[in-house]
């Protein structure tokens, strides 16, 4: 099994848990090269590029001005946005942040792909961002969908299960057409009104906590997963359709 997450905006590089092993992220040539062009940008230019108040454009000038040379931290204590508090990566046992490193990938605007105890540095580039390293790459889509679909089908086996809990915005990176796995894209939506819907703070942490759910149970057959019951969450098969399964409260 494989599951997916999509980074966070935020990031916290001070956490100081104690881990059994770090990581080089396997894309961190390509990184540098992306944090290299992105230096050469104003603060100005950077704070309309990624919507910036002038305090965040001149953080992020700042990230991209010292990269390689400021605190490293692993990805999946690195990121502090509303999935992260949800995975609670740093309360995770030495043996359960090991069995994350085999099965969580987080995609990263910047890095590409990441593995849970990927050392990385503080950045803010999403995958959405309407700006390219190059002519020929004018989008970062367009940058990264073939190493990332050929990089994710060299470490999966036929019989691997993808349980997707990343944005769209992070998942469309991946040219699904030639990823010949059964895919799980998980939904998770509130009764409010007389109705349910999707209330994105809430789904946001729910991806974390059925991350943090799927580690730690090491599940393995991706029917289990339809006896997730964690912060009042149970499966809706009316609501469910084919690789959409629909989890309510």
């Amino acid at each position: 099994m494989k599951i997916l997450l999509s980074p966070a905006k935020s990031m916290d590089m001070t956490n100081q848990t104690m881990v059994p092993l770090v990581s080089i992220p396997k894309f961190k040539k390509e990184a540098s090269e992306l944090a290299s062009k992105l230096a050469r940008k104003s603060i100005k230019d950077l704070g309309k590029l990624m919507s910036l108040s002038p305090d965040l454009a001149q953080l992020n000038f700042d990230r991209f001005q010292s990269w390689g040379l400021a605190t490293e931290s692993p990805s999946a204590m690195s990121f502090t946005g509303e999935v992260y508090r949800g995975l609670k990566f740093s309360e995770f046992s030495e043996e359960e942040m090991l069995v994350a490193q085999e099965k969580l990938r987080i995609l990263s605007g910047l890095y590409g792909i990441l593995k849970p105890l990927d050392v990385i540095g503080a950045y803010r580039l999403e995958m959405g961002s309407k700006w390219g390293p190059s002519k020929s790459s004018p989008n970062l889509y367009s940058f990264w969908k073939q190493k990332l679909t050929s990089s994710f089908l060299d470490e999966t086996a036929p019989q691997e299960v993808i349980v997707n809990l990343a944005s769209n915005e992070y998942a469309k990176v991946l040219d699904w057409k030639k990823i010949p796995l059964t895919t799980i894209k998980p939904q998770f939506k509130e009764f409010k009104n007389g109705h349910y819907k999707t209330i994105m703070m809430y789904a946001k942490h729910a991806r974390g906590a059925m991350a943090r759910y799927l580690v730690q149970n090491d599940i393995k057959q991706i029917e289990d997963l339809k006896g997730y019951d964690v912060d009042g969450y149970s499966f809706d098969e009316r609501q469910s359709s084919g690789n959409e399964w629909v989890f309510v409260r």
